[in-house]
């Protein structure tokens, strides 16, 4: 494969999709492996709810195996056409291995903060997903092997910092990862 990928994975609201908006402000592609989920469960006449989405994520890796999202996801970057991608929310070590086999240079980024401060994210955020129950949400996640797949990444990011250093660093990491970026967009 010719796909050139960096990919973010990191625990519920320490800004995975803040990192997948810089890259999109940026011109770069983006495919959030969230969207699928909840694809999946509109078609399925679900509301989107995080229970609901936590019963087809469970659901389509019983069905399908635990990289079944990340399939759907490579299968729409594949037919996008687009040399590079950014993916934002990787839950496991089979999708990463995925990514890694199906790629011709792959950088996973783990994404952190503090737990005062994802919750504190969420708690302002105001997503519809994000349910009652973080510490639910996240055993859940780190159940499909979230916290694996945080083990095998390639660098950090620490979002512990205010916004405006968060989003320079990311800037940064994608420049240092696609240095024709400017040809890009």
């Amino acid at each position: 494969m010719g796909l050139k990928i960096i990919a973010f994975v990191g625990l519920p609201g320490s800004g995975k999709g803040v990192a997948s908006d810089i890259a999109k402000s940026m011109g770069l592609p983006v495919a959030v492996m969230g969207d699928v989920i909840r694809e999946e469960a509109s078609c399925r006449g679900l509301s989107g709810t995080d229970n609901d989405l936590g019963m087809v994520g469970n659901s389509l890796r019983r069905e399908e195996g635990a990289d079944a999202i990340a399939r759907r996801c490579l299968q729409r970057m594949i037919a996008s056409g687009s040399p590079v991608y950014v993916v934002d929310g990787i839950r496991s070590p089979e999708e990463v291995e995925l990514f890694r086999s199906h790629s011709k240079e792959f950088h996973l980024v783990a994404v952190t903060a503090s737990d005062e401060r994802r919750r504190g994210r969420i708690n302002t955020r105001g997503r519809v997903d994000d349910g009652q129950s973080l510490e639910g949400r996240e055993r859940r996640e780190i159940g499909w092997g979230m916290v694996a797949a945080i083990a095998l990444a390639d660098s950090s990011i620490s979002n512990d910092c205010d916004l405006v250093s968060f989003r320079e660093a990311v800037r940064d990491l994608l420049y240092r990862f696609y240095p024709g970026l400017g040809r890009l967009i």
